[in-house]
């Protein structure tokens, strides 16, 4: 069984729970999650956890993502995206009126934190029902706002009526929302043309692996090489090994004593520390408890 982290490339026309399960064919296994999802025709970056690695999951998806999307100016449709139902259509004298700074401006207006309105096409539910279900049998239902937090948006390219724009979000943020949004504020209506995700967290769109490539892989038997350990997410915390004695502690999941790390390292109450055997093979995540001079585990990630 395989565990840990695939960079998986998710193209267009495929669901988020579509690529799981072409990857549970592909790799014969099934305890496998994706980490957040992606629309169908929106492509990029997409982790997909395997067997322990799977206790990942949450953690990938609160993390921050960044995407390359194309917004087009001018139009406003049920889905906020170029497919759905047209709602409204600025006249050309309209857009020939909007001006690059003006356009500029309303863009960059949103950098920081705003309350964005969920659209009624999302997986979000309401009452038990999905939102677009509910839009599909023709029915809209009044949506909380929600805080999200834009803390990177560059324009990339401005051929009005397209904008091409980079944005690094929260969880939770709606890119078609936001070019909603963004032509509220215009006054001409605006729909997202097309998404690409380019990064999520320290997974980058260049190392991402297409589903062909995943088939190669296996076929050639090295899928494991591609897996990414665990804790790759956790190399801001400081590595610990312990000794020998140890190794039946780390096992059972249970607290290991200061004095079986096997170097004394610097450590301050409550800080979290990567476990690790004398092999150097990775256990979880555990909190150093000062009072007691001990490592509690937080969660252990022991290959299934």
């Amino acid at each position: 069984m395989y565990n840990g982290i695939l960079n998986v490339y998710k193209e267009a026309g495929y669901t988020s729970h579509d690529v799981v399960a072409k990857l549970r064919g592909i790799c014969r296994q099934k305890k496998i999650g994706h980490t957040g999802t992606l629309d169908p025709e929106a492509v990029g970056v997409l982790p997909v956890c395997f067997g322990s690695g799977t206790k990942l999951c949450d953690l990938l998806t609160d993390w921050d993502k960044e995407y390359i999307a194309v917004l087009r100016l001018g139009i406003a449709t049920d889905t906020q995206d170029i497919s759905g139902r047209v709602l409204l259509k600025a006249d050309d004298d309209t857009l020939s009126g909007l001006s690059e700074e003006r356009v500029r401006e309303s863009i960059l207006h949103f950098l920081g934190g705003y309350e964005q309105i969920p659209p009624m096409y999302s997986a979000l539910k309401v009452n038990g029902k999905k939102l677009y279900e509910l839009a599909r049998a023709g029915k809209e239902v009044e949506r909380k706002p929600r805080p999200v937090t834009i803390s990177e948006l560059e324009i990339l390219e401005l051929a009005l009526p397209l904008v091409r724009f980079r944005v690094v979000c929260s969880k939770g943020t709606y890119i078609r929302t936001l070019c909603h949004d963004i032509g509220e504020r215009l006054h001409v209506g605006g729909v997202m043309e097309s998404l690409t995700r380019s990064r999520v967290g320290i997974f980058g769109i260049d190392g991402a692996l297409r589903l062909t490539d995943i088939e190669r892989l296996r076929d050639e038997d090295k899928i494991a090489d591609a897996i990414i350990s665990p804790d790759a997410v956790f190399e801001n915390l400081q590595a610990v090994t312990v000794t020998e004695n140890a190794e039946r502690l780390l096992e059972n999941g249970n607290r290991i004593p200061e004095k079986l790390f096997a170097l004394a390292v610097p450590l301050k109450d409550g800080e979290e520390i990567r476990m690790y055997d004398r092999t150097g093979r990775f256990y979880g995540i555990y909190r150093y408890q000062g009072s007691a001079r001990d490592a509690k585990p937080v969660k252990m990630f022991l290959a299934e």
